[in-house]
């Protein structure tokens, strides 16, 4: 799933190439995808691209007032063309969910892979109208997001599991299961640490990583077309994803607990004192 830095670039990446262009058409391929009625996808039409922005994992094209937001979900994907087939496509024909046509023939799709659909389009007139951007929490990129607001995060949610609570998009938005593995590992935290359980010292080096973990991935990702982002950040991922790998900290093997629809990877040496986490493969818990 892209989170905080791929949507980031993402945004980045259509503020370059669609910001002053004409929407055309919008071709929906796969009726599940658009999760609003009014205004109509229509609306969009003649409406020129005036700015990209990001909420928390949600991408924000303004057209004119009319905003199209996109949220890619866990198997979702934008893919760019500078020159589009202008044949309309077949409704259900393969992963291709909605088709974006600009006025210079160039436009994106957004694509999902698997069977589980989940990837989401709005079209509102306010971003505050989507109900996942309504709900959001801080970001951890902004400068309300400080030593003391993370105190009250963690302190609010008491014996809460400190993964959970990265994930949380309506606590601190744009952290998916990727990066919060990685937090915890350079902060030398189990995933299963209680929240409330840090000092104030944990609480700062928790801050430092989080912030260190997320500029350094969207600094990566900086200037990286839509179709490098994935590579990008499954390659520079230290724990996540590396079930079985060696730890480039420790050189101890990475390991994982699976749950019932996700898993998390961690280092014992690093991060739980040595111990082996239980597996929990149909634990609903960090879901």
């Amino acid at each position: 799933m892209p989170e905080l830095p791929e949507v980031e670039a993402l945004a980045a990446f259509l503020r370059e190439k669609a910001v002053g262009k004409t929407v055309a058409r919008v071709d929906v391929a796969a009726i599940s995808v658009l999760k609003t009625f009014d205004p109509p996808l229509t609306a969009l039409g003649g409406l020129t691209v005036t700015s990209v922005s990001r909420h928390g994992k949600f991408v924000d094209l303004d057209c004119d007032g009319v905003h199209l937001v996109i949220h890619l979900a866990r198997a979702g994907w934008l893919r760019w063309s500078d020159a589009l087939s202008p044949k309309p496509p077949k409704p259900g024909s393969g992963p291709l969910a909605l088709r974006v046509h600009l006025d210079d023939e160039s436009g994106f799709d957004l694509t999902e892979a698997g069977t589980r659909k989940r990837l989401a389009v709005y079209v509102v007139r306010d971003p505050a109208d989507v109900p996942g951007i309504a709900r959001l929490g801080v970001d951890p990129l902004s400068d309300e997001f400080t030593i003391d607001r993370l105190q009250q995060i963690l302190t609010k949610a008491g014996r809460a599991q400190i993964k959970g609570v990265l994930r949380d998009q309506a606590v601190i938005a744009g952290i998916g299961n990727a990066y919060s593995d990685e937090v915890l590992h350079a902060a030398k935290l189990s995933p299963f640490q209680p929240s409330s359980a840090l000092d104030a010292d944990g609480v700062a080096n928790l801050h430092a990583v989080i912030i260190d973990e997320l500029t350094t991935a969207l600094k990566r990702a900086e200037g990286l077309a839509a179709k490098d982002l994935k590579d990008s950040k499954r390659t520079n991922m230290r724990v996540h994803g590396r079930t079985g790998e060696t730890c480039p900290v420790c050189g101890d093997v990475v390991r994982e607990v699976s749950f019932a629809d996700s898993s998390l990877q961690y280092c014992a040496t690093c991060q739980t004192g040595g111990k082996i986490l239980a597996d929990r493969r149909m634990s609903k818990l960090l879901k």
